[in-house]
């Protein structure tokens, strides 16, 4: 009995670690079972797959079907890992070749109706298959991206079928030319940003070296990108007659405890 294989990869901050899914379809009480330690993601990928083969005019065998994700100790999380599920089981129903599939590694999460969704981590993915010999297979929106890895056969396909019919030779997917660098941008101003007033008085005041940073984060400053804060503490700064001094509080206390300079100046009260 032939074990049908695909590779992908799991993500551990910025390093591809390498996965084989293998499938193996066998007699026995018909079931789709993903074992290998599959979060609930990976673990939903059963549903999507078999919707995806149904709206091409596919059906899972009424067998049993099973689909591990070695090595099985090591934690596999998302959605990226629908489509080499969907590939290895294509492989073990002989639907595309098995060599030819194993050849490749995949990523990238399924519609129900086949077409394939942008996912996290190809580049990463695109190096690590590139290190191992392997082409790599993903969504089209993706495929500039993976160029980018060099030496690499990418297969940037829009949907499922695009990827039968290619491994069956009736229509070939055009190499991808390396793109989909971000471009420089303006820095988001803190101008724009609308309320959180005591959270944006302390990043500007931790800003112009007035306050020691707290020992945790204000309320929603982490949804203030403090690259705009320079411009905005400057207009601040400036509308505020120099580092914001009639808006702090603790200033006006002091301001009013302040004697006067000219003692003579305070007004008596009779006797």
């Amino acid at each position: 009995m032939t074990i049908a294989r695909i590779q992908s990869f799991a993500f551990s901050g910025i390093d591809a670690l390498p996965v084989e899914v293998q499938v193996q379809i066998a007699g026995g009480v018909p079931a789709f079972l993903v074992v290998g330690l599959p979060d609930k993601a990976v673990g939903e990928a059963r549903d999507r797959v078999r919707a995806a083969l149904t709206a091409m005019g596919l059906a899972l065998p009424p067998k049993r079907v099973v689909i591990n994700l070695a090595p099985a100790d090591l934690l596999k999380e998302g959605s990226h890992f629908d489509l080499p599920i969907a590939l290895a089981v294509l492989a073990a129903m002989d639907v595309i070749p098995r060599d030819d599939a194993a050849r490749f590694a995949a990523l990238g999460e399924l519609s129900l109706d086949g077409t394939l969704n942008p996912v996290a981590g190809v580049l990463p993915a695109a190096i690590g298959a590139s290190s191992r010999d392997l082409g790599l297979i993903c969504p089209a929106s993706l495929g500039g991206e993976a160029a980018w890895a060099g030496r690499i056969a990418v297969l940037a396909s829009p949907d499922l079928l695009s990827i039968i019919n290619h491994f069956r030779g009736e229509q070939l997917l055009a190499a991808p030319e390396a793109a989909g660098v971000a471009q420089p941008g303006v820095a988001p101003d803190l101008a724009e940003v609308r309320g959180m007033e005591a959270s944006r008085r302390a990043l500007r005041d931790r800003r112009g070296g007035r306050a020691q940073p707290p020992a945790g984060r204000a309320a929603g400053l982490g949804e203030i990108d403090a690259r705009g804060a320079p411009a905005w503490i400057a207009a601040r700064s400036d509308a505020d007659g120099g580092a914001g001094s009639q808006h702090d509080p603790q200033r006006r206390r002091h301001a009013r405890r302040r004697p006067p300079a000219d003692a003579s100046a305070v007004p008596r009260t009779a006797s």
